[in-house]
């Protein structure tokens, strides 16, 4: 009777460890969002092949993602600061690769508005070639659907050249639905063409085409600006890379031994415009030791405001984290780059 008591037992216990080994493993259609790195800048720019020598840094800050599994979801759980979020919330309708993409082409536009401003900020000369809009995503309710791909660049709209994406969307919105619109595109190195007809914006009356974009530019310059972030995506660090380049153009020393981190896109006029997960990166660089934290101080507009009555801006997420989580890191918020230097300026 022992024997077989013992026998159960042990295929018990092995049919647990099995068990836990599955659910350490095998990944379920989530992912899990935490605080990630603080990263020098330094590491990753340099201009006229010089980096930042000042003491003190400038950081970019990220949200590390892990796809979930069943052991990951019970210890996200009980961790605050940790989201679960589904593989269509974070991807929408985009594959692995696409959505890679999507991450390369919004870093190449944040850094290209970053070389911009910063040039514009120094005094510097240059020029800005507009190349089009790079096609980010597909909704699948969009008629252009399977004829645009992630990556094509619409460079015209019913023979209209375009020059921002702001002239794609306004002469998009001042049509309704079911209007046929062509567009011209490149793909590859080759000019295409497509048409097809608008559809209603999902929770809006107005007209679209049916994608997310962003500006694709060239710049050209005598300043030799190169970045080294291939394992680093998305538009988010646009604000702390203009900072780092202005400083390196301009030989000023804007920190003075402080260690600066932020967030924040920033568009061609130097507005620093809103991202997600900043209450994890203001946790991701109070680690690292950053004493001052750079947050877009976006304003939310009466609809979003209804639609999503809970919605703070960023700045407010972030001093949120940080009374939440008892960070010693002061939070600045900044509606444009020219704020962030502005306070450096006065803190000298």
């Amino acid at each position: 009777m022992e024997v077989k008591e013992n026998k159960y037992l042990k295929k018990l216990i092995i049919f647990f460890i099995v068990l836990l080994l599955l659910m350490a493993i095998i990944p379920i259609p989530y992912f899990v969002e935490m605080p990630g790195s603080s990263e020098n800048i330094r590491d990753h720019v340099t201009v006229n092949e010089k980096r930042d020598s000042y003491d003190g840094s400038f950081m970019l800050t990220t949200v590390a993602v892990q796809q979930a599994t069943v052991a990951t979801l019970i210890r996200g759980y009980f961790d605050p600061n940790n989201d679960l979020i589904s593989k269509e919330e974070m991807m929408g309708t985009s594959s692995d690769m696409e959505y890679e993409e999507m991450q390369r082409y919004h870093m190449e536009t944040s850094q290209n508005f970053a070389i911009k401003n910063a040039l514009d900020l120094a005094n510097k000369p240059y020029k800005m070639e507009y190349m089009g809009v790079y096609v980010m995503e597909m909704d699948e309710h969009s008629n252009f659907n399977h004829l645009l791909e992630v990556g094509d660049t619409i460079y015209a709209v019913d023979d209209k050249k375009l020059n921002s994406s702001n002239d794609l969307i306004q002469y998009v919105q001042n049509k309704k639905p079911g209007d046929k619109i062509t567009l011209d595109y490149i793909r590859d190195n080759k000019k295409k063409q497509t048409s097809a007809k608008l559809i209603k914006l999902t929770g809006s009356k107005k007209a679209g085409i049916g994608i997310s974009l962003v500006d694709h530019t060239e710049i050209k310059s005598k300043e030799k600006i190169k970045f080294q972030t291939e394992d680093i995506g998305g538009p988010s660090a646009g604000l702390m890379f203009t900072l780092e380049l202005y400083g390196l153009l301009t030989d000023n020393d804007l920190r003075q031994g402080k260690e600066v981190a932020g967030t924040g896109t920033i568009d061609q006029e130097g507005v620093v415009g809103r991202i997600g997960g900043i209450d994890k990166k203001v946790i991701a660089a109070d680690q690292e030791g950053a004493e001052l934290f750079f947050a877009p101080d976006d304003d939310i507009d009466k609809e979003t405001k209804k639609e999503f009555p809970e919605i703070q801006s960023n700045y407010q997420e972030a001093l949120e984290s940080v009374k939440k989580n008892n960070l010693d890191i002061k939070v600045i918020p900044v509606k444009t780059v020219k704020d962030a230097i502005e306070y450096l300026e006065k803190e000298k």
